[in-house]
């Protein structure tokens, strides 16, 4: 079998790595980045392939030869690479995490006779495939609610943060409103509104603000009650405020000193360097997953935790072994021939056969990624 990786950055390079380990796959990998190829190449034997990936008349040929793709592209260019794998033909799992709607591309996926499994990560990811598990063995779901964030280890003055993912779709989450369904309702807020203080341990207290995260969950699921929140260190949250009300984020340009110039782009060229990890920087990755509904005459919480942290000695950081190794491990599930739904997919149908549930989670734990599981009444 032959996979080709659509991007090298922080998650699509540990995707390639993990992949290599299987003896019986062809991994290559494209970037535009000669420099990260570089890397990849002395630590794993893959096939690197400089490339714009931006230029999506070009994917078809690029991918001609390769029995499934994975999408690692920045969120930004995400649709439209889908699309073209699409029309290539191709098995796709994507994790570009790109704003547009999944299931505009469903009917192309069909008459293109193909499966893609899209926002298989971490958040959106597990997150959908255990909210839909939990669904799944629920005669009826009354709340779903999904804490996530992924952080450096050690909190640095001024941000106490560092992109564990592409910098672009972290501000993102400072931006785009948040939906979610609050009695039967979708509720639209600004992103990090209605902030809260929780406790997790092995980390302590941090800090809960809503994000868009419930996507394709937001329709797919028949809940009443339904809500992502990200969460970072105490403090972050009004940084990023101020920054977004003065226009820091904007992407519109403005003039200085005669010169037009999008305020993105310049907050990025300062933040970003001061927000990338460091070779050998621990991050951690956490997650709380609460399912409450009604099986029989009994109402049930259904929990799952998550705590990861980086990986000494691959030297792979969290949010990438969390979000790649979720990413590979469906791409074996489709090649095993355990998940055979064609069109594309939400995560969330995936949680609806507990065979695949169980390959997923088996998977993940033999990485190290391991899931907590819980259930109690409800009284």
């Amino acid at each position: 079998m032959k996979v080709i990786v659509l991007g090298c950055g922080l998650v699509g390079g540990p995707m390639a790595m993990d992949l290599a380990k299987d003896k019986n796959l062809e991994i290559s990998v494209a970037d535009i980045n000669s420099g990260v190829l570089a890397q990849i190449s002395k630590r794993v034997p893959v096939q690197t392939i400089q490339t714009d990936l931006s230029e999506t008349e070009k994917l078809g040929e690029l991918v001609a030869g390769f029995d499934y793709v994975i999408n690692a592209v920045p969120g930004f260019m995400g649709f439209k690479t889908l699309k073209a794998l699409i029309e290539a033909k191709k098995n796709v799992v994507d994790i570009a995490f790109f704003p547009e709607d999944m299931f505009e591309l469903h009917e192309l996926a069909i008459e293109n006779d193909v499966c893609v499994i899209s926002d298989i990560g971490v958040a959106p990811g597990m997150s959908n495939l255990l909210v839909g598990y939990a669904d799944h063995l629920l005669d009826k779901t009354e709340k779903a609610v999904i804490y996530v964030g992924g952080l450096p280890k050690v909190r640095t003055w001024p941000y106490e943060y560092k992109a564990v993912f592409s910098p672009v779709d972290v501000i993102e989450e400072y931006t785009r409103p948040a939906r979610y369904i609050e009695n039967g309702k979708e509720v639209i807020k600004p992103a990090l509104s209605e902030p809260e203080l929780l406790d997790f341990e092995g980390v302590g207290t941090l800090e809960a603000f809503n994000s868009d995260g419930l996507r394709s969950l937001a329709t797919t699921i028949d809940a009443p009650n339904m809500i992502e929140k990200t969460l970072r260190f105490p403090g972050h949250i009004e940084i990023m405020r101020i920054f977004r009300e003065t226009g820091f984020f904007n992407r519109e340009e403005i003039e200085v000193n005669g010169a037009m110039v999008k305020p993105l782009d310049f907050t990025a060229k300062l933040l970003f360097p001061k927000w990338k990890l460091q070779e050998g920087e621990e991050d951690i990755t956490i997650m709380k997953i609460i399912v409450e509904g009604i099986k029989g005459n009994k109402r049930l919480r259904h929990t799952y935790d998550l705590l990861d942290s980086y990986d000494p000695k691959t030297k792979v950081h969290s949010m990438a072994r969390t979000t790649g190794y979720t990413a590979t491990m469906a791409l074996r599930m489709l090649m095993k021939g355990l998940y055979k739904r064609k069109g594309v997919s939400a995560p969330e149908f995936i949680g609806r056969q507990p065979e695949c549930v169980a390959f997923m989670l088996k998977g993940l734990k033999e990485r190290g990624v391991v899931y907590k599981e819980s259930i109690e009444e409800i009284l």
